[in-house]
This record gives structure tokens, C-alpha cells and sequence, in this order.
């Protein structure tokens, strides 16, 4: 069985950081990191960026070395890409935060709104529905990240967490100020019954999305990264799958217009708006990424709405 060479380089500077001497040719790119990370400590295996070229794409953990475009002298290129966090540790904070937030807001605690208003409770029944619903919406996210999702990446740039929560927290304390403003007045015009046909919305589309994250779950069993087609399963809330390729959004996206419909406040709409750009750009990504993975991925699928977008 002949051994493999493998020298790393800087893909910056070209420098040599590191050669490895007989390489087993079954080695894969992540036992190649944990061999760099032997000679380099301060580059754990998930802040490298191993790549053939310097500015190609990164190589997966699983690749196997003889099954790679190299000779038996391999060169590879080294990027760092920052100290790295868990994607549990992300969602959890970035869904913990609003949660807390939205309740600070709820129960008016002092120095929010005049003194007069700390600790009192709103009159109108919708804003007690609209802190029930918003609560109920981010501990779903929160157990689901804790028991149901299974993540094909296990970190995230440390950088990130600093964006995202300024995005989840600023729009929820945007939102919870407006809807819990003492001066705040519910939807006038269809009254109670517009509540209610929202809060149907929204009921319906968490139980669907919901649904989808357990389908999507079951694609992959515990610790692979396999990646599958995901069809409907018996669950009527899954059949959305027939016509769009990131149903989850789809729901997401029909829960954020229930709680605007029930709440009829603009801040909402506007996260609403923001939401449904943001999820239609992944959606087109893992729409593409189906397509170009699979040949027999089902052509009738949009990637959020059915066949509009």
C-alpha cells in the first residue's frame, strides 16, 4: 500500500506550515486536520479551511485523500477561519434573547415606559394573545435546536453570533415595544374576528412547521451527513413538500403574517418582510444546491411559495 506525502501551505502566503510524512491513502480531510492541529494547536480542526487551490472552496471532512485529484505528494492550502462557536450555542442565544426581551417588554418593567405604566397589565386581550403566541413561537425554536435538529455543520464563526442577535434581539424588543406601548390600540376595522382568523394562521403554520423540522430530521440518521430528497410522509402538513423544496420557510413565513394580521402593528411587518427576503435567498440556495445534487429531484417544486418564487 504506498503512503501518501501532504504538505499544507498558507493559501495567503504560500508559506509551508506543515508536512505530513506516510498518510495513509484511506485518510480523510478531517484526520488530516486533527493531524495539523497536532503541529499547529492554536487551528482546532473547525476553524480550518482545507482547499486544492487557494481560493477554491473547502474541502469536506469526509473527502478521502486517495480519492482527491493529488499525487502521492499532496499540496493543500490553509485558511483560518476564525475562532468558531457550536450552532446550538448560536440558536439558543439568538432565540433565548427574544423570548426574554419580549417578556420584559409584557410585564413593563421600569424605566421602558412612564413610571406610571411599570408592572401594570394591558387592557386589550389581544396583547396578552400576541405575548402567548410570541413566547410559544421562540421555546418551540428553542427545544426544537435542543431535541429535534441534527446539524450537517457543527460550528459557526464566532463573528456571526454578534450579527444575528442583533437582528433577532432589535426586532423583538422593536416589536414587544410597540405592542405592549400603553397606548397601543388592536386591530379596529374587522375587530376580534381578524384576531382570531390570524391566530388560526399562526396556530396552523407552527404545527406545520414543526412538522417539517421532524421530517427533516428523520432524512438523517444520528451523526451522518447524508443528504436525501425530502418527499411527504403521512403527515398532511408535509404534503406542502409535492410543490416547494423549503417548506419550513414557507410555514415560518405564513406564522410572522398571522402575528402581524393579529397585532396590525408595523414593526412586525416590516421583520415579516425582512424574514421572507432572507428566507426566500436560502431557499433559492438549497433549491439550486437539490437541483444540482440530484437528477431525479421532482421539477414541479418551488423553493418557497408554489410556483411563484
Amino acid at each position: 500500500m504506498k503512503h501518501y506525502e501532504v504538505e499544507i501551505l498558507d493559501a495567503k502566503t504560500k508559506d509551508k506550515l506543515c508536512f505530513l510524512d506516510k498518510v495513509e491513502p484511506n485518510a480523510t480531510i478531517g484526520e488530516i486536520k486533527c493531524m495539523f492541529h497536532k503541529s499547529h494547536p492554536q487551528w482546532y480542526a473547525a476553524r480550518q479551511s482545507i482547499r486544492l487551490d487557494p481560493k477554491g472552496k473547502s474541502l469536506k471532512d469526509e473527502d478521502v485523500l486517495q480519492h482527491l485529484p493529488v499525487g502521492t505528494t499532496a499540496t493543500f492550502y490553509f485558511r483560518d477561519l476564525g475562532a468558531q462557536i457550536s450552532w446550538v450555542t448560536v440558536f439558543l442565544t439568538e432565540y433565548g434573547g427574544p423570548l426574554l426581551l419580549y417578556l420584559m417588554f409584557y410585564f413593563r418593567v421600569p424605566f421602558i415606559y412612564a413610571p406610571k405604566y411599570d408592572f401594570t397589565t394591558s387592557k386589550h386581550w389581544v396583547v396578552h394573545l400576541a405575548c402567548m403566541c410570541h413566547s410559544f413561537h421562540y421555546l418551540k425554536r428553542l427545544l426544537e435546536t435542543l431535541f429535534v435538529h441534527r446539524f450537517s455543520h457543527g460550528t459557526m464563526p464566532l463573528r456571526n453570533i454578534f450579527k444575528n442577535c442583533t437582528y433577532y434581539w432589535g426586532f423583538a424588543a422593536w416589536m414587544a415595544y410597540y405592542i405592549n406601548h400603553p397606548l397601543y390600540t388592536p386591530p379596529t376595522i374587522y375587530g376580534e374576528q381578524q384576531v382570531r382568523i390570524a391566530l388560526i394562521i399562526f396556530l396552523f403554520c407552527q404545527v406545520g412547521n414543526f412538522s417539517i423540522h421532524i421530517a427533516l430530521r428523520n432524512l438523517r440518521p444520528p451523526g451522518s451527513k447524508t443528504r436525501k430528497i425530502p418527499y411527504p410522509t403521512k403527515n398532511p402538513f408535509t404534503w406542502i413538500f409535492l410543490l416547494v423544496s423549503c417548506p419550513n420557510y414557507t410555514y415560518e413565513l405564513g406564522s410572522w403574517f398571522g402575528f402581524t394580521l393579529m397585532t396590525q402593528c408595523l414593526p412586525v411587518a416590516f421583520f415579516t418582510a425582512v424574514g421572507f427576503i432572507q428566507m426566500t435567498v436560502w431557499a433559492k440556495g438549497k433549491h439550486r444546491s437539490y437541483l444540482k445534487e440530484f437528477r431525479d429531484y421532482p421539477p414541479l417544486r418551488s423553493p418557497i411559495l408554489p410556483f411563484v418564487l
